[in-house]
């Protein structure tokens, strides 16, 4: 597919679209306490003129549509932004940095709501496509499953909405570029936390207690061969143990030892064999030093799984913007989670990265999303809509 470079609407709004992002920056809102983003979003799609706004959904979600005036098509695509922060302290020294203490946007959801409100002013303007965009401004995602929320308030059945793309800025990926892949392109995130139960007493006589810390210590190092002797070398997970908490004091074996940690899985059979050996494996070791281990394990979002057929019609729209050199078509998945893939389990899409070039990394302090890529990220939009909804 021939490049056309980024839609000179793109650019156009460009200037307008930075000042919103910057404004939002300064003023992050965390999980689904959004008053001021959620109210600053409904008001410039009314702006806009979108033909339906609704607030709400899913606690603290808006959502608006536009309908093209091309054709009858009842076709509806969703287009998604996240719109929540991070509990993180801002370190930029931005002019535009957060002024709340504690609350920064170290995600870019700052940028992604800016570059969706860019394209829904060029749509509700030109629109040029048969069918209706559903625009989707989503809470909490950092941890809190926004988007599971506003699928149970009925996003799909309420606005129609038939297959919905998302988008996220990536640090270390090329300013101009784009990274997609079908199938798994995020990973499934679950906690695990174990209890290992055992005697305590004097430390100055072990032979009268169940260290339940030695118990621990051999759990966590027994758990790695999960990955490296039970899952297929073929195949990808993580299983790392972040936290191990005991004791009060340096002369007394306490009665209790807890791990806790996090697995990240790209497939569901090797959620299940993971989730299965951590209790066989915890329990066992523990029991043949004789102590008890009780495991808690707690699934989290879902692996994010992009439709084949979405994810190519989503490479070859970032293509006509940047050139088809510029869009990796098998980005590497990656282990972290997104909320995005509730959407996927309800409907077909795909989830794309854009490039934020040799910036702070996500969920940093340092972190700062950069504005020279809003044009590329409006007009992928613009594209993706216009082709996609094509009379």
């Amino acid at each position: 597919m021939s490049t056309e470079g980024p839609d000179p609407r793109a650019s156009a709004v460009a200037e307008q679209a930075t000042a919103w992002r910057r404004d939002l920056h300064a003023h992050p809102e965390l999980m689904y306490d959004l008053p001021r983003t959620a109210r600053f979003v409904a008001e410039r799609l009314a702006e806009f003129g979108c033909d339906r706004i609704e607030t709400g959904i899913g606690r603290t979600g808006v959502m608006a549509t536009i309908v093209g005036r091309r054709g009858d098509s009842d076709h509806v695509v969703g287009l998604r932004s996240d719109m929540d922060a991070l509990p993180i302290e801002e370190a930029t020294g931005a002019p535009y940095a957060s002024r709340t203490p504690g609350q920064m946007h170290a995600c870019g959801h700052d940028g992604h709501m800016a570059m969706l409100l860019g394209a829904a002013k060029c749509l509700a303007e030109a629109r040029d496509f048969a069918g209706t965009v559903a625009l989707v401004f989503q809470p909490a995602e950092e941890g809190g499953a926004g988007a599971k929320a506003m699928l149970d308030d009925g996003l799909v059945r309420r606005f129609g909405v038939r297959e919905i793309y998302g988008m996220h800025n990536l640090p270390g990926l090329g300013l101009g570029e784009f990274g997609i892949r079908p199938g798994p392109i995020m990973a499934a995130a679950d906690r695990v936390d174990i209890r290992i139960e055992g005697r305590g007493g004097h430390a100055g006589r072990p032979a009268l207690v169940v260290d339940p810390v030695v118990a621990a210590s051999h759990v966590v190092l027994a758990l790695q061969t999960i990955m490296s002797r039970n899952v297929d070398p073929l195949e990808s997970g993580v299983l790392s143990i972040t936290q191990i908490r005991a004791g009060a004091a340096d002369n007394i074996v306490d009665d209790a030892a807890v791990l806790s940690g996090t697995v990240r899985t790209l497939t569901p059979h090797v959620r299940d064999l993971i989730e299965r050996r951590i209790g066989e494996i915890a329990s066992g070791i523990a029991g043949g030093l004789g102590a008890r281990a009780v495991t808690n394990y707690r699934r989290g979002y879902p692996v994010t799984v992009n439709a084949p057929e979405a994810a190519g019609f989503a490479a070859q729209a970032a293509s006509t913007v940047v050139g088809a050199g510029a869009v990796a078509m098998d980005h590497p998945p990656l282990m972290v989670a997104e909320d995005f893939a509730y959407f996927l389990e309800e409907l077909p899409g795909a989830f794309i990265f854009m490039g934020n070039g040799d910036s702070g990394g996500l969920h940093s302090p340092g972190y700062d999303f950069d504005d020279s890529a809003i044009p590329n990220g409006v007009s992928y939009w613009l594209r993706l809509v216009e082709r996609r909804l094509a009379a």
